[in-house]
């Protein structure tokens, strides 16, 4: 990274004996904690492996005879961390082309078994969190996802016990009022996808156009670098037409459906190369969100699996 220390862990181990240090092994122990953790307060897989580096940068200094619970000093780090890059993105954010969507992740399967994980990170969650205060955002992920205790996140976020109970109770009114209504199954979201994959590989919208709800959104995010809606496209007409206009001009397009943070999604490849990512959400049966990215600096956690882990 340019202007930052390659130094990685396994630069450290025990010369000697060819054991990786014991600041090493902890760190490769929680590494796949950490980088969720980066990756739900930020939205970004980049962005959370930067805090990834500077996190262990600060974690080989540490004297590990002094920290008492390895798990949660390295959770601190990482958050504190993710709380200033976020601070950073926001201003970032206010100079991005057309809507923001989160960098999308190849999953495995086995994540959507761990429904509020999956949940935690699907494209609908991260984009309520996106409307939480930085601070807000990193105490309810720390609370309601990772389980963490109050006065652990307190010491995470530099704030007192009372202040942290507070923005907790404030995040969690803020999220329950925003997020979808219901669990949704991944076979109803796969269902609602694959009248997406048909209307892609046979020009037929109908059956796509019929889930629709009325007042349907679509995202699309290209990043000034693709072509997409520079603005939210509300409601099923308006919505049916983009897909109508967009779907009729391409005939080398194909749809493979993949699981995309934990979620049913569908990856598009034009003339073999991957060209979007598109995510829905489902309420009531209908679709009310689709999220369609195409910006190519967002697209290349696609070519593998990455690991969440709580």
């Amino acid at each position: 990274m340019p202007g930052m220390s390659q130094t990685t862990p396994a630069d450290h181990g025990d010369i000697n004996s060819g054991r990786p240090a014991p600041a090493t092994k902890a760190f490769v122990a929680h590494r796949n904690l950490l980088f969720t953790v980066a990756y739900e307060m930020l939205g970004s897989a980049a962005d959370a492996e930067d805090v990834l580096q500077e996190t262990w940068l600060r974690w080989a200094g540490v004297d590990l005879d002094t920290v008492q619970d390895q798990r949660a000093y390295l959770v601190r780090i990482a958050t504190r961390q993710s709380l200033d890059r976020l601070r950073t993105l926001g201003r970032r954010k206010e100079t991005y082309v057309g809507p923001w969507l989160p960098e999308p992740l190849l999953t495995a399967p086995d994540v959507a078994d761990d429904i509020e994980l999956a949940d935690s990170v699907s494209m609908a969650m991260l984009l309520v969190l996106e409307t939480l205060t930085p601070v807000e955002r990193a105490v309810f992920v720390l609370r309601e996802v990772f389980d963490l205790e109050y006065d652990e996140i307190a010491e995470a976020v530099d704030k007192s016990l009372a202040a942290v109970r507070q923005l907790a109770y404030r995040a969690r009114s803020h999220v329950a009022a925003r997020r979808p209504r219901e669990m949704v199954s991944a076979a109803e979201t796969r269902d609602a996808l694959a009248a997406f994959q048909r209307a892609v590989e046979t020009g037929e919208l109908q059956s796509l156009l019929d889930i629709l709800a009325p007042d349907v959104v679509f995202l699309g995010d290209g990043g000034g670098l693709a072509q997409a809606a520079l603005v939210p496209i509300v409601g099923a007409d308006a919505v049916a037409d983009l897909l109508s206009a967009a779907l009729g001009n391409l005939t080398t397009r194909s749809a493979q459906p993949a699981f995309v943070n934990g979620h049913p999604a569908l990856i598009l490849r034009l003339d073999g190369e991957i060209d979007a990512v598109v995510a829905a959400r489902i309420d009531d049966g209908l679709i009310t969100g689709i999220y369609s990215v195409r910006n190519p600096q967002k697209l290349s956690r696609l070519q593998h699996e990455t690991a969440l882990h709580r």
